[in-house]
């Protein structure tokens, strides 16, 4: 059968996987790099379909171009997948250049939210002459048909939803408008494929998988691309299936941490609470340990207290803005005070909280940016990420600052810490980054916030090192940016 390889380029760390997202860790202040879940799937759908596989995370081990080619010349690929983000698609297609320049017939798809039923604007904005296939949806349901197609009748590639492919010379798409609803049904992504050492919690360098329970998100919010290349429609997998993954995790690969990915893990009270007494009634209890990322709303004191019990020591909120009109105008569909309140909750409940902030919305003035940072001070979380917003394509914020003129020629190869923006209609893109500085700066060097750190570390050497690596990071990010 042919050879396909899987791969994360060589490069600097972006969360390849997180097609929401896609956030820089080499510039953030307290993200660590997570598991390659998308290629761990792609390569179990493959194998389902009789693909012998090859999979490799070039990034996060900090290999070159070199041990790249390397490696494809002792065992040369049929079909290459590569992982991009909006950030880094100029510099993979350099990659793929270089590639085709050595294994001219090997057949090149380039995964990523960037093709999700992209314009044609953006398209002619990027040389993909080298590229033959483009997935932009649910590349772990689609990467076995594509290659089965693409090796053994290629006329079944209209069929396959959530792709660009050449025909004639141009680009055709196919349906980009339905989603697969049953995740029960994917395979496990194949950690045996995965270097799993290279996936952390931050904290005790212990190794963490990523297990994704859901997708789909209904709410509105404009600077987010779930509801666009995910569906408004929220997808869960059952408890049961999540947590057959997790003790797969921990009894076949030693894995005791894990990130359970999902834009809205609190938001169905009852399959969280059965999630949780899975692992409450189960040989587990006690051995294994979790973060999750949730809405604030809606949320209650009581599934956080049964999160605690079940091991989760970490919540992530988005809580964006510490000004009304800002969460308004964004549709977040959350207010000040409920930020306030879930931030309380979760502290009630003895979890660790991280909070997400974004600043640069289109309408924003130094009085909203001021709002915000009173709220990063009063919520005083345990880590923070203070973001500028990034209107990615596909999103209502990408409609609104392109209407305002405020898109720097374009948002490819830009990111959280590289606007694509020239600012607001009343900041410019230097007041914000300097507002950005200052605030992480101050934030993390308060005398309470380093004394709060080290009492909770002092009893812990390897957290306490830990934190000690990531602050000088955080620093050195900081003030040279």
């Amino acid at each position: 059968m042919p050879v396909v390889a899987l791969i994360y380029p060589p490069g600097l760390l972006f969360q390849r996987g997180e097609d929401r997202c896609q956030s820089n860790i080499a510039s953030s202040t307290a993200t660590s790099m997570r598991a390659c879940n998308d290629l761990g799937y792609a390569a179990a759908a493959l194998k389902q379909k009789g693909f012998d596989v090859f999979l490799k995370d070039y990034q996060t081990e900090g290999l070159t171009f070199d041990d790249l080619l390397s490696d494809l010349e002792q065992n040369p690929p049929d079909m290459l997948m590569m992982s991009t983000t909006n950030a880094t698609i100029f510099t993979d297609l350099e990659i793929v250049k270089r590639l085709k320049a050595a294994f001219d017939k090997i057949c090149v798809v380039l995964k990523g939210a960037v093709f999700f039923d992209p314009e044609d604007g953006l398209l002619n904005q990027l040389d993909l002459s080298l590229t033959d296939y483009l997935i932009g949806g649910e590349s772990d349901f689609i990467i076995g048909d594509l290659a089965w197609a693409h090796f053994n009748d290629q006329s079944k590639l209209s069929a396959i939803g959530g792709i660009l492919y050449r025909e004639n010379g141009q680009w055709k798409r196919t349906d980009f408008a339905h989603w697969h609803e049953d995740l029960d049904a994917l395979p496990f992504p194949d950690r045996s494929l995965m270097n799993n050492a290279l996936y952390l919690r931050p904290d005790t360098q212990e190794k963490q998988a990523t297990i994704a329970t859901s997708r789909g998100c209904p709410s509105n919010c404009i600077f987010c691309l779930t509801p666009h290349i995910s569906g408004k429609r929220l997808r869960l997998r059952s408890p049961e299936n999540i947590f057959a993954e997790i003790t797969e995790c921990y009894e076949k690969f030693g894995i005791r941490n894990f990130f359970f990915k999902s834009d809205t893990f609190t938001i169905n009270k009852a399959w969280t609470v059965a999630l949780c007494d899975l692992i409450l009634s189960s040989p587990l209890k006690g051995k294994i340990e979790w973060v999750a990322n949730s809405r604030v709303n809606p949320i209650d004191q009581e599934t956080l207290v049964k999160m605690k019990q079940a091991g989760c020591w970490l919540v992530a909120f988005g809580f964006e803005s510490g000004s009304s009109d800002t969460l308004e105008k964004a549709r977040k569909g959350a207010t000040v005070e409920q930020n306030k309140a879930a931030a309380e909750m979760a502290k009630k409940a003895g979890l660790m909280v991280y909070g997400f902030y974004l600043i640069g919305f289109p309408w924003e003035t130094q009085e909203h940016l001021e709002a915000t940072r009173k709220l990063i001070f009063d919520i005083d979380a345990d880590f923070i990420e203070l973001h500028i917003a990034t209107p990615f394509y596909g999103t209502g914020l990408y409609e609104m600052a392109k209407e305002a003129g405020l898109i720097d020629e374009s948002v490819l190869g830009k990111d959280y810490f590289n606007a694509p923006t020239i600012g607001t209609k009343y900041l410019s893109i230097g007041e914000i980054e300097a507002f950005r500085k200052k605030t992480i700066l101050k934030y993390h060097l308060r005398p309470s916030y380093i004394l709060r750190k080290l009492k909770y570390a002092v009893f812990r050497p390897k957290v306490l090192k830990n934190y000690f690596v990531f602050g000088l990071k955080l620093i050195k990010n900081t003030i040279t940016r």
